[in-house]
């Protein structure tokens, strides 16, 4: 599958502030990444038609296991419904079972600032402590 890139499912107010979600996921198997894969087109769907949801990309890197999220949302709240709801709630808790590691980062831009680069949402998980153990 490709990138997805950056969709707008409806447009910040111009001036105002818009919170930034960036994820990055490792799973564990190569089997584990195309399950992944496979809900991915559902939770496009989903965001698309999201209340509040300003924008989202995607980088899937299959045979390294590896995913990149990158989305836009009005508020907090916003981002919690979506991920509360279906089909994101149940895919995720399914993904949990396959995931080698995962990690998250938020942080607000102007909406003028739209959209996130993949290359800023992937500078600033790196800056994000890493688990031990």
């Amino acid at each position: 599958m490709p990138d997805i890139p950056w969709s707008t499912p409806s447009p910040a107010a111009p001036g105002g502030q818009v919170l930034v979600m960036a994820s990055r996921f490792e799973t564990a198997t190569l089997a584990g990444a195309v399950r992944f894969l496979l809900k991915t087109p559902g939770i496009i769907l989903q965001i698309r038609r999201a209340p509040g949801a300003h924008g989202a990309a995607l980088r899937a890197r299959v045979a390294r296991r590896t995913f990149l999220t990158v989305s836009a949302w009005q508020d907090r709240d916003a981002l919690y419904r979506f991920a509360g709801s279906e089909p994101h709630r149940s895919s995720s808790r399914a993904a949990a079972a396959h995931m080698k590691e995962s990690a998250f980062t938020f942080w607000t831009v102007p909406a003028a600032e739209l959209p996130v680069t993949r290359e800023e949402a992937e500078r600033r998980l790196a800056e994000q402590p890493r688990p031990t153990g």
